[in-house]
């Protein structure tokens, strides 16, 4: 088992890292300014404000032949807005303030046991990277109390190799397409509570189960596929909204619409799951 208090204060002086001098200026920047903040802040919708109106890029992690880190604080898709805001609050969480220590926590969230070795090294899918990250404390999926977490995904996936020839590493090496198999089959069946699409509403009782900076992971009926969005839970007077690297707007953005309205867009949508990360 991988363990952060470990692995942060390691000194990684191997570690394969594509990054832009921006990102580190970016990330200790942030880091620093987060330790004049008041106790109460909420530091997952605080860093993720930070991100606000940067462009929304997809497939920013597959810009290199061989697996390595990449830091990309300037472009961002759904799941990497996820992970940037959730290294840098465990980092200000823990006074770990360079730019070293985020790329070591960066590492250990994205890569299975925090072991960078490979493509197939990486957390896929989110169901994956839940599991994994809970493991390793950084985050804890809730799926209590029922209500509202009165549903049940069981997971099916095989997307990544029924559409190998979609990512480019699975196209230029046909050989990894065996090893994400294993991990797509040793995910299947795995059953995770969610809240439906249905219960998301201006409730307490939705209140009082999803807080301001909760990870929203999107559940779908797409064949293969476990989550379809990823996003920040943030409440305002008339209910809940996400806080999202969006495709739509070309950007991250606090939707305007009330998030029971945005999923009333998605028809693939099917409910959400919840993602706290640790203090």
């Amino acid at each position: 088992m991988k363990r952060l208090t470990i692995i942060i204060i390691t000194v990684l002086t191997t570690l394969n890292v594509s990054a832009n001098r921006a990102d580190s200026l970016f990330v200790v920047k942030a880091l620093s300014e987060a330790r004049q903040l008041p106790p109460s802040t909420n530091l997952p919708l605080h860093f993720a404000r930070l991100f606000l109106g940067r462009p929304y890029v997809s497939h920013t992690l597959e810009v290199n032949d061989c697996e390595q880190l990449v830091v990309n604080t300037r472009q961002l898709d759904c799941t990497t807005l996820v992970e940037n805001v959730t290294a840098l609050t465990l980092c200000a969480r823990r006074h770990r303030l360079t730019f070293a220590d985020f790329k070591q926590v960066l590492t250990l969230m994205r890569y299975r046991d925090g072991h960078l070795n490979g493509y197939a090294s990486r957390l896929h899918y989110f169901s994956d990277w839940i599991i994994d990250n809970a493991r390793c404390q950084i985050v804890d999926e809730l799926q209590q109390p029922n209500p509202p977490f009165t549903a049940v995904q069981t997971i099916s996936v095989n997307y990544m190799t029924t559409h190998s020839q979609s990512y480019k590493a699975l196209k230029a090496n046909p050989a990894l397409v065996p090893l994400i198999k294993r991990q797509e089959q040793a995910l299947n069946g795995r059953r995770f509570r969610y809240i439906p699409k249905a219960a998301i509403n201006n409730s307490q009782l939705l209140r009082s189960a999803v807080s301001d900076g909760d990870i929203i992971a999107i559940t779908c009926n797409k064949p293969g596929l476990d989550i379809a969005h990823l996003g920040f839970a943030v409440w305002r007077s008339d209910g809940l909204h996400l806080l999202n690297a969006s495709q739509l707007h070309k950007k991250v953005v606090e939707e305007p619409m009330t998030f029971a309205q945005y999923l009333k867009q998605h028809p693939t949508h099917t409910g959400i799951r919840v993602i706290r990360i640790k203090n």
